[in-house]
């Protein structure tokens, strides 16, 4: 409740009333106590008040009750009591409920809430993902693989498509990123798988959170943004990491701005002690960094939770203002966490911190804000104020109003699937597929072609071989038969020969013969007589043969 322009709080047991300044508002600030003790109520004073002053808020409603903000209190005998006691009706106080607008990162229970994978990033992924120090390590890697390929990661399909490209392309990736295990690679893809089976994917897509779209006012008051967790706190990793990549969104979105004169939102983080649970050096140092950083763009965090203790020393020193509620001591250790709460208050000598805080009842808290000066207060034992609005949850009926009744319902309600890295990469391993089958059936075509032309080749030589075969076949039936020929024509031209001297042979016998006759009868004739004719025919004919013989010899 706002009154003289403050957040009205609490009162002492002296009467004095409490107030968080506006201007300090962004300095943080801390809400501690055990289950029942009043914590509950305590955030939505805090976060009706600050709508009031036109400030937007976040907060998780991780038991259903939160919601009940968008409705108007329930005037009962206990209420009225309350009422009296803090004078609260002349203040001006009244029931009444506050603009309201309900997430729901499953959109079941509120507008569909999505941010991108390239939006969360490598070191909060690896968070919901589990993963250990080398795989986060890959992680980041292959993030930067996809930032230098142009690759849009936007839903979990984009990064199993990234991881499983990244697998097969390993030795062209490993020459200028380093080693990448294929077994790490695999653990990366199960995990994402498994996030999935949990339903964790459905916060990964577009349209995604456009964190201005938190920044509303209806009708100059600040617009509180509700985010259903009942479901979500059942992985605490998704629902804390989730709630810090709003933080690191605020802070990278927002610029700067200095001390303001109250905050441009305040930011309630339930449930804190999920967010540093199990959380790496690298992660804390981040929390550490945003929470210091943020004030400076007007933003106030203020972290919910059973024990101080459950917020790291480097976080917790932030915190400026402090509503401790009660805790129970039942071991050492938790006397321990006492103590040191009550060492964390600016000491009141009016009494002992830790007696206090293990002896305050529902609805009592110590508080210490901080003052004009930034200097925290003086430890103040206190009576929170009743809020304003319905204390109780909401039906089925005003949750699905409030829900649809949105400006923004029509803006996230249906998700699309953007042309990103699952679609680049199925379209490139089509046209790999493509090209590999290509270059398959030129090489099988070439490799077909190579054994056709050997085949033909071996034919030719074959032919080749055949022809010289069969043509030295005929070159030496022709030897042969020209030698026969040779030898027929000899033999002829013999047989001739022959023939020819046996005519000539005769012929000249013959002649002779007749020449020698008429020699040897002109020999005879001169000799004279009978024995003359006789001599002289046969001298004649010896003689003519002689001669003739000479003549045609050879």
């Amino acid at each position: 409740m706002l009154k003289d322009g403050k957040i009205w709080m609490a009162q002492n047991d002296q009467g004095e009333d409490m107030f968080i300044l506006p201007k300090m508002a962004n300095r943080h600030g801390l809400v501690a106590g055990a289950t029942g003790t009043g914590k509950t109520v305590t955030l939505k004073v805090m976060a009706e008040a600050f709508s009031d002053m036109g400030v937007p808020v976040f907060m998780a409603d991780v038991k259903g009750d939160i919601a009940g903000m968008l409705c108007p209190g329930t005037d009962t005998p206990d209420m009225q009591k309350r009422i009296e006691k803090f004078g609260l009706a002349a203040a001006g106080f009244e029931y009444k409920g506050c603009p309201v607008t309900l997430w729901d990162i499953f959109g079941k229970n509120g507008i569909q809430l999505r941010t991108t994978i390239s939006e969360i990033g490598p070191v909060l992924l690896a968070r919901i993902l589990d993963l250990n120090d080398l795989q986060s390590a890959l992680l980041s890697i292959i993030f930067k693989i996809a930032d230098d390929n142009g690759l849009l990661l936007i839903d979990t399909k984009d990064i199993k498509a990234c991881v499983n490209y990244i697998q097969d392309h390993r030795a062209e990736f490993e020459a200028d990123y380093g080693k990448m295990s294929p077994a790490s690679l695999s653990a990366i893809t199960r995990a994402i798988v498994a996030m999935e089976l949990a339903g964790g994917d459905v916060f990964f897509g577009e349209p995604a959170l456009n964190i201005n779209d938190w920044l509303a006012q209806d009708m100059g008051r600040g617009m509180i943004n509700i985010l259903d967790s009942e479901s979500l706190i059942n992985n605490g990793k998704l629902y804390s990491t989730f709630l810090l990549w709003m933080l690191s969104e605020l802070f990278e979105r927002l610029p700067e701005v200095g001390d303001l004169a109250k905050p441009k939102m305040v930011f309630f983080f339930d449930e804190a002690h999920l967010l540093f649970d199990g959380a790496s050096k690298t992660l804390l140092d981040k929390i550490e960094q945003v929470v210091k950083l943020i004030r400076s763009k007007g933003v106030g965090v203020y972290f919910c939770t059973q024990n101080p203790r459950d917020i790291p020393d480097g976080v917790l020193a932030q915190l400026g203002n402090k509503v401790q509620h009660g805790l129970r001591a039942y071991t050492p250790a938790e006397q321990k966490a006492i103590k040191a709460a009550a060492a964390s208050f600016r000491e009141n000598p009016a009494f002992n911190a830790v007696e206090v805080i293990t002896s305050l009842g529902t609805g009592k808290a110590l508080i210490s804000f901080l003052g004009e000066d930034g200097v925290p207060g003086m430890a103040q034992k206190v009576s929170i104020l009743p809020p304003q609005c319905s204390m109780g949850g909401i039906t089925e009926g005003q949750r699905d109003n409030a829900i649809k009744g949105s400006l923004l319902y029509g803006k996230y309600a249906e998700s699309y699937d953007p042309d990103s890295a699952y679609e680049f990469l199925m379209r490139q391993g089509q046209e790999e597929a493509a090209a590999k089958e290509q270059a398959k059936a030129e090489a099988a075509r070439a490799k077909e072609e190579e054994r056709l032309a050997k085949e033909q080749a071996k034919e030719d030589e074959r032919l080749a071989k055949a022809q010289a075969r069969e043509e030295a076949r005929l070159a030496r039936e022709e030897a042969k038969l020209q030698e026969k020929l040779a030898k027929e024509a000899e033999k002829q031209a013999l047989a001739e020969e022959k023939a020819k001297q046996k005519v000539i042979k005769s012929v000249g016998t013959s002649v002779l013969g007749t020449v020698g006759r008429a020699v040897g009868k002109t020999v005879g004739d001169s000799v004279g007589g009978t024995f003359g004719k006789s001599l002289g025919g046969n001298l004649g004919a010896s003689l003519a043969r002689g001669l003739f013989g000479t003549l045609f010899k050879g």
